[in-house]
């Protein structure tokens, strides 16, 4: 288990969201950036939220399509 965290460099906090390593991690990441490239949103995976807190707060979602929707909307 991991968590796919999405944080716009230049605002407070992060949208996270709850998922496993995997190709579909990968694809994951990989169609996000293909949307919102690299140069505002940064996107990390993360062992667990407590452990990083300068992503904090977290706004955490539960499924994919609403972390998709977050990022874009960021």
């Amino acid at each position: 288990m991991c968590y796919l965290v999405a944080k716009d460099i230049n605002k407070r906090g992060c949208v996270a969201f709850k998922t496993k390593h995997g190709p579909e991690l990968v694809a994951l990441k990989k169609e996000l950036i293909s949307k919102v490239g690299l140069d505002r949103i940064q996107l990390v995976t993360i062992s667990r939220p407590s452990a990083y807190g300068e992503y904090e707060p977290y706004s955490f979602v539960k499924t994919e399509s609403e972390l998709k929707e977050a990022v874009l909307n960021m």
